[in-house]
């Protein structure tokens, strides 16, 4: 089977090409290198997978419609993982936002339609269910009232997945990943930025009180989930469905530092700042339907996983 997988120099793609070609699949791999962060770390991911014969690599830009139209003819199934990433930068660059997220997404469905591609996965986030969501969040909320445009793009990205499955015939599966960390995760996130600081000996920023909760999901559970959801979209009928990727408990944000402290073994100091806007106050996944349908069943604790992490960049960086 062969897989064209978007955003696959990136930390959760890269993860998932890694699996999809353990799982035997031919994976072809694209990527813009959006320079959101340093082009040299997903170019080192892309070097690793390229040791395997059956990967194969193209930098494409998925608004690039004469690009995806030549790719397309003979692959079995789409992982869409690309996205301009980031709550606080979709605030200062709405456009661009929209631009990628949901016109790439557009012109991603509009090549699937135009070369019979009939089943996909598409990547959103757990931001669209906003701050008005009873928790735990279940996927039959409205979710319809996000609070950052990159929310508000993924919410649309999964809408127009749903008039494409709804109009040609496509099977999609959507799904909601709530806070993914672990091993290779960009360096802007939280995990790894304040891993950073508290090596190197420097103050952390709280943006808030401590008190705002998300629910933190390992990559390896992630991929699971992921795969769940292709081998999902195997039964050829018709379908459109969205599914919660999460661990399905909150991890407050001053328990999340002193967690990452004890790992690289230092008395964090912590600087207190307002709360961000566009930030949610809480991440709750419900994931009783991601169980039930795709066989999810996330393994990795927080406390294991934020272990696993530091060990990591221990490691990778050498400090």
């Amino acid at each position: 089977m062969r897989v064209l997988l978007t955003g696959a120099a990136g930390f959760i793609g890269g993860h998932m090409c890694r699996a999809m070609l353990d799982q035997g699949f031919e994976v072809l791999g694209i990527d813009n290198f959006d320079p959101f962060y340093d082009r040299s770390i997903k170019e080192e991911t892309i070097r690793e997978l390229s040791t395997d014969s059956r990967f194969s690599f193209a930098e494409v830009d998925i608004r690039d419609d004469s690009a995806l139209s030549g790719m397309l003819a003979h692959v079995d199934i789409i992982v869409h993982l690309a996205a301009r990433a980031g709550v606080r930068p979709s605030i200062d660059e709405p456009a661009l936002y929209a631009s990628v997220n949901v016109g790439g997404t557009v012109s991603l469905l509009e090549a699937c339609r135009a070369a019979g591609v009939q089943r996909l996965v598409f990547g959103s986030s757990s931001s669209v269910y906003g701050d008005a969501t009873p928790v735990p969040f279940r996927e039959d909320a409205p979710a319809m009232s996000p609070i950052s445009p990159y929310a508000a793009t993924k919410r649309s990205g999964e809408l127009i997945c749903e008039v494409y499955s709804h109009l040609h015939g496509l099977k999609i599966a959507a799904l909601r990943f709530f806070t993914v960390y672990g091993p290779r995760q960009r360096p802007d996130l939280a995990i790894h930025r304040f891993t950073r600081l508290l090596t190197s000996g420097s103050p952390i920023q709280q943006y808030g009180d401590g008190s705002t909760e998300r629910d933190y999901t390992h990559v390896d559970d992630i991929v699971e989930g992921v795969l769940g959801a292709v081998r999902w979209t195997e039964d050829r009928g018709v379908g459109y469905d969205v599914f919660n990727l999460g661990e399905s408990k909150t991890v407050r944000l001053d328990y999340l530092i002193q967690l990452i402290a004890d790992a690289v073994g230092v008395v964090p100091k912590v600087e207190v700042a307002p709360r961000q806007p566009g930030d949610v106050l809480r991440t709750f996944a419900d994931i009783s339907k991601a169980r039930r349908v795709l066989g999810y069943n996330p393994r990795t604790s927080i406390e294991d996983g934020i272990v696993d992490f530091v060990d990591w960049y221990r490691g990778r960086y050498g400090n």
